[in-house]
């Protein structure tokens, strides 16, 4: 259990220390993800910013993600048995607005960090399903990153496995049986806000 996601940050930079080069790029999932991102980013003295990708969530049920849109626009693995084309199109076309007006949001005219020819960490506050990770490191690995890892205070089994197929490391802190949800593992669990993103994503680049 974390007390929060600051909390959770904290306690990966500590597993993680030592085991990325200091010219590593940390990129935070937004939104949450960024929180614990940010808190890795300042205890390891790493660049940091945002990869966006968009889940597209079952009919129904949108937290259950059966699909996601990266960054350049492409659906990974959309699961039919759950939504038809129709409604996976549809998603994904909502996927790639949401990711457009995020860019713009927490970047504004700043260009995305470079991530040829590095070691990348893409960070979030937990991984469930996984297939959000599956399409940011699809995204990263088309830009040229030398080394993907995935790192994350939580996840379930499954989809820590799953993760590890395409990224080059998996860092999880825990990987419980009993994996329902990611919040069921903090104490503190609110809703992160753009705001928050933004703020957080500035701070960092102050300090550069």
């Amino acid at each position: 259990m974390f007390r929060d996601r600051i909390d959770a940050g904290e306690r990966l930079a500590a597993e993680l220390r030592g085991r990325v080069p200091a010219g590593a790029l940390v990129l935070g999932v937004p939104r949450g993800g960024v929180v614990v991102a940010a808190e890795v980013a300042r205890a390891l003295g790493l660049e940091l910013d945002v990869v966006v990708v968009r889940k597209i969530g079952a009919p129904g049920n949108p937290e259950y993600a059966i699909g996601a849109v990266d960054e350049d626009g492409n659906v990974i693995g959309g699961n039919t048995a759950y939504g038809d084309a129709a409604y996976m199109s549809k998603a994904a076309e909502a996927g790639r607005a949401e990711i457009a007006r995020r860019l713009s949001a927490y970047r504004g005219d700043r260009p995305a960090a470079a991530v040829a020819r590095r070691t990348v960490v893409i960070v979030d506050d937990g991984i469930a399903t996984g297939r959000t990770l599956l399409a940011a490191v699809g995204s990263l690995r088309r830009r040229g990153a030398e080394r993907i890892v995935v790192a994350a205070p939580v996840a379930s089994m499954e989809a820590a496995r799953d993760v590890g197929r395409v990224a080059d490391e998996v860092i999880v802190l825990a990987t419980p049986p009993d994996f329902y949800a990611v919040g069921q593992f903090y104490g503190f669990f609110d809703q992160t806000s753009d705001a928050e993103v933004v703020e957080l994503l500035r701070q960092a680049w102050t300090r550069e």
